[in-house]
Order: C-alpha cells, then structure tokens, then sequence
C-alpha cells in the first residue's frame, strides 16, 4: 500500500469496531515509546475524538483531536500504519483534525511530539512555557488529563515525555 494516492485515502469519524484496529497501528509507537500507552478503555472512552483514515476499506491511520480549553486542544495519538508510512496518510489526517479545530472554535492547537519537522510543514512552531493567561493556567491545573500536563510542561510528566517536542500551530 506505499503508493498510496491522497485520492484513494478517506477520512471519517472512528466507531467503536474500530478500536481494535486503532490499537494495532498505535502497538508499534507505544513499544518505541514514541506514543505514550493507553488503557483499552480510553480508546473507547475518547472515541469521539478520533478519526481514522482508510484506504479501500482498511485502517491505515488514525490521529485525535482532544479539547483543553475555550480556544486550545491537542491532536494526540497520531499514527499511521508502517505500510503507508510516507504515503501522505498522516498529512491528510491531521489537516483534517486542525479543520475540525477549526470548525469547533478552537484556535490553538498543540501537540507533543519527536516529529518536529513533520508537524514544522504543518505550521506548528516548537515553545517554551506554557502559552495561556494566569487564570486560564490555574483552571487547567485541575485537570487530571496527562495531555494537559504534559501542555502545562508540570513535572509529573516528565518521565514520559523526555526528548518530546512542545509545539503550537495557530490558527
């Protein structure tokens, strides 16, 4: 499937059937600790926020869209299956996930990543600190979210986002 046409690759919502095969493509990066590992249930839990991409009926990728604030959210878990990898699938998957962004309001978007470059093409621009008021930080601060821990740079997730990039598109 490498030669995958952007043409020939569909973008929808993930449903619940899906989950197992969302799990098989993100296997690979959560053993190279490129992904950071989730429970079963979170996948279900967070359905909403995942889409997937196919390719003639098969789940080639997925990527995450997940809301922190009135005008922030993460793309997460984006990863795509060795055998498209390079093809464009990621691409389209997060230009989708920044539209939804868009569409929902949001007008930040970060992510926390080892691919620098891929998500530099994309807009993204690494930062230091944590971009939000005062007030915003302290309500986000009660959050029990480790993506929004890991966008707040707290210590308590450190251990698992050593080497990771902290990046920010605007939109």
């Amino acid at each position: 499937m490498n030669s995958a046409h952007p043409s020939e690759v569909t973008i929808r919502h993930a449903r619940t059937q899906d989950v197992r095969r969302i799990r098989e493509i993100v296997a690979p990066y959560v053993e190279n600790r490129v992904l950071v590992a989730k429970e079963h249930v979170a996948y279900f839990e967070g359905l909403q926020e995942f889409r997937v991409a196919e390719i003639e009926g098969h789940i080639v990728g997925v990527g995450a869209l997940h809301v922190f604030w009135e005008d922030l959210a993460e793309v997460r878990t984006l990863a795509v299956d060795g055998s498209v990898r390079g093809a464009g699938v990621g691409h389209l998957l997060l230009e989708r996930l920044v539209d939804d962004a868009r569409q929902i309001g949001v007008q930040r978007v970060f992510c926390l990543t080892f691919e620098v470059d891929f998500f530099s093409r994309h807009g993204f621009r690494e930062i230091d600190g944590t971009p939000v008021d005062k007030d915003v930080f302290v309500e986000l601060l009660q959050s029990q979210d480790d993506g929004v821990a890991e966008f707040l740079d707290l210590a308590r997730v450190k251990p698992n986002t050593l080497g990771n990039s902290r990046m920010l598109l605007d939109l």
